[in-house]
This record gives C-alpha cells, sequence and structure tokens, in this order.
C-alpha cells in the first residue's frame, strides 16, 4: 500500500495512527508530498489532490481519513478500531473529533489565506465557537469522564485534533481549561502510534 500524506496534516495523522494500531505500517509506503503543489504525483492519482490517499495494494484509491481507518481496521491485526461493543459510541465520538478537526483546520487555512481578520467574519465566528462548544462536550463527554483511554477510531480522531489544536492554535489553552480531557488525553497518546506520529 502507499499512503500520501504531509507531516503537519490532522486527517493525515489519523490514518498514520491507525496504521501503526492495526500493524500495518511496515506494509505501507509513506509518499511525503504537497496537497497544494499544482503539479504533485497526488494529484495524478487523485483529482481531488487530498491527503491523506491511500492507494490498496489492488490500485484502489481511498480518500478521507475515516474512510481510509475503516479500511484499515478490516485490513489489519490486533483489536478493531470499532469494537462491536460500542460501534455507535465509538462513530459518534469520532464524529465529534472529525468535526472538531474540519473546524480547527479551516480556522488555520481561513488565516493563513485571510490573515485573523478573518475570525470576525461569520463564518470564521461560528467555527471558533464551534471548536469551544466541542473542546467542552468532549470535557464532559463519558468515555473521558470514565477515563476510558481505549484506542478506538473515535479516541484516535479525538486525540489527533487535540494534538492539532495545540499544534497549531495554541492560544485556545485547552490542556489548562479542561483537565479532565487532558487527563484522557494524555492516557490515549501515550503509545507508539502517537509518539511516531507527532506533527513537525
Amino acid at each position: 500500500m502507499q499512503l500520501y500524506l504531509n507531516a503537519t496534516s490532522p486527517y493525515a495523522r489519523v490514518a498514520r495512527v491507525c496504521l501503526y494500531e492495526k500493524q500495518l505500517i511496515e506494509r505501507t509506503e509513506l509518499c511525503w508530498c504537497d496537497p497544494w503543489a499544482t503539479d504533485s504525483e497526488l494529484l495524478q492519482i487523485t483529482p481531488l489532490s487530498r491527503i491523506p490517499t491511500l492507494v490498496t495494494d489492488d490500485g484502489e484509491v481511498l480518500t478521507e481519513s475515516l474512510l481510509i481507518a475503516l479500511y484499515l481496521d478490516a485490513q489489519g491485526e490486533g483489536d478493531s478500531l470499532l469494537p462491536d461493543k460500542a460501534y455507535a459510541e465509538t462513530l459518534a465520538l469520532a464524529g465529534l473529533g472529525h468535526g472538531l478537526t474540519d473546524a480547527a483546520f479551516n480556522v488555520v487555512i481561513g488565516r493563513k489565506h485571510n490573515g485573523h481578520e478573518v475570525d470576525t467574519t461569520v463564518l470564521g465566528s461560528r467555527r471558533l465557537k464551534a471548536i469551544e462548544r466541542t473542546l467542552a462536550t468532549l470535557d464532559a463527554h463519558p468515555s473521558v469522564l470514565a477515563g476510558n483511554a481505549e484506542r478506538t477510531l473515535g479516541a484516535i480522531t479525538v486525540a489527533v485534533a487535540l494534538c492539532y489544536i495545540s499544534f497549531r492554535l495554541p492560544a485556545f489553552d485547552w490542556p489548562n481549561r479542561f483537565p479532565t480531557l487532558q487527563a484522557w488525553h494524555a492516557k490515549v497518546v501515550e503509545c507508539e502510534s502517537f509518539a511516531m506520529t507527532a506533527f513537525e
């Protein structure tokens, strides 16, 4: 398999963590690329030019981090990232994590292209409020309150989103503002799959 990615994409990091968790990293070639480049190899593989993109051994081209994670879960070894006993709950948590990533990523991209004044627009303000609401929701989430650090797809997606906010939007200062969430996050990321995929 081949995984097209860069070192700062939260979406690509979800896929990489899943590769480690499912013991597929040794079977996968990591193809580092710039998804913004107009002449990249990635653009020749998918018209979307998005990362992560996974090319399977059969030549199928998969995009979208959660879809790639589902594929890897079915191909790899070990415990499922979507345990039967908590299937819907895991998907719900993954949805919160993915939405948090979307909001944070779009804040970062918006500021990159239009400066911090984009935060004062209706859309910019909506994204910032979505981040705040989701952080508060996660701090009170049953899995977080229970200290359940099992690395399901839900936990992985949320943990990567929180890492990304610390990396790109440190002013949110979520670890100090949400200590319960911070304690849970510290347990989830204390493993090789997160250590080997840290943002650079």
